[in-house]
């Protein structure tokens, strides 16, 4: 009798809730080919790159006590990367001597990672997984990426318990997102993806921008404190993008695991 409850409790119950949204998913598996085109869909994250590429050398190097300005400052590193989509990150992190595993909810853009890194002569482990997949890698990585990631999820909370749970203790996270201001709906929603065209129309959902409080205060719960916040401003004349301390609109937070 016991066991027969016990294998119907089971077979009612409910699936583990995803971070994922099934939507965003869909959108952005729809893009997938166009993730190495540098002036299709993914050309703002293709401008933006230098700047993220910048800090997230520059403040590992600190962090772990290297010279950023060596040939492979990241060696020895063990970086996952989530939502790694196309590996627009992924493979440079390599290049700079890392070890990379890129995680991502659709499987076409691991696809599409895995084919341009293996053309580039790269090894990169990447995976068709969600970070609440990992559970047997608890406390295994050196660093954690969540790039233009956290504004995309269903559980916010879920996603950065489940991210936060993957850094080892005294390891760090890099994360890079939208701030839900006025100033990000104008220029960020309307601006890039309604007059620029910067970004296919309905690419973000203003509502889901994560203020760097929200992000700060998530984070913490799960063991993770933000030591540094940046803002990336575009510069119109030099039409580059640069670090700043403004984070009404685009921001980088780097943390550590207590």
């Amino acid at each position: 009798m016991a066991q027969a409850a016990m294998k119907k409790n089971r077979k009612n119950a409910s699936p583990a809730p995803s971070t994922a949204s099934p939507d965003e998913i869909a959108r952005f598996t729809a893009m997938a080919e166009a993730w190495w085109d540098p002036k299709g869909d993914f050309a703002p994250l293709h401008n933006i790159n230098p700047v993220r590429l910048e800090f997230i050398r520059d403040h590992l190097a600190r962090h772990f006590d290297r010279d950023p300005m060596d040939a492979n400052p990241l060696d020895g590193l063990d970086i996952i990367d989530i939502g790694c989509g196309g590996g627009l990150l992924a493979e440079p992190m390599r290049r700079l001597g890392a070890t990379i595993t890129g995680i991502d909810a659709g499987q076409k853009n691991i696809e599409v990672a895995r084919l341009h890194a293996d053309q580039s002569g790269l090894d990169i482990d990447y995976r068709h997984q969600l970070p609440e997949d990992l559970g047997s890698e608890k406390g295994r990585y050196d660093v954690v990426l969540n790039m233009e990631v956290v504004e995309h999820v269903a559980d916010l909370d879920g996603f950065l318990g489940a991210a936060a749970g993957l850094i080892r203790p005294g390891g760090a996270m890099v994360a890079s997102t939208l701030n839900r201001t006025l100033k990000s709906l104008a220029l960020a929603k309307i601006g890039a993806e309604y007059v620029l065209r910067w970004l296919p129309v309905g690419t973000h959902d203003w509502r889901k921008f994560v203020r760097p409080s929200e992000l700060a205060a998530g984070l913490k719960d799960h063991g993770v404190e933000i030591t540094d916040l940046k803002g990336m401003t575009y510069a119109p004349i030099e039409r580059d993008w640069r670090l700043s301390q403004n984070l009404d609109v685009n921001y980088l937070a780097f943390g550590v695991k207590r």
